[in-house]
């Protein structure tokens, strides 16, 4: 397991559908210097984004997506802020990684 991203805080935001999901994608990474790490897509056509930073950085991407999807008319349906992540939680973080859904 790589430690890339360890001891950094962990924002996310969860809404329906890829198209407003990539506009807080958008919205987060342009708002503060986090970086995406992945998605996750359920079947039921919810989808999450997580982004990683400092505390401060991830606090204010995950307000900026929540306000990009809202005035796009949709719904973030959950978001969270992880300060500091328990180490435990990276075997969770890296199966959604986008270095693990690509195929390049």
């Amino acid at each position: 397991m790589s430690n890339k991203g360890q001891g950094q805080a962990l924002g996310m935001i969860e809404t329906f559908g890829l198209v407003f999901m990539l506009q807080a994608a958008d919205a987060m990474v342009k708002a503060a210097e986090v970086e995406v790490v992945g998605y996750e897509n359920t079947a039921s056509g919810y989808i999450s984004i997580l982004t990683r930073g400092d505390v401060a950085a991830c606090k204010s991407a995950v307000e900026a997506g929540i306000k990009a999807v809202e005035e796009m008319g949709a719904e973030v349906y959950s978001s969270c802020v992880i300060a500091t992540p328990h180490p435990g939680l990276e075997k969770i973080i890296e199966r959604y990684t986008l270095d693990k859904l690509l195929p390049y």
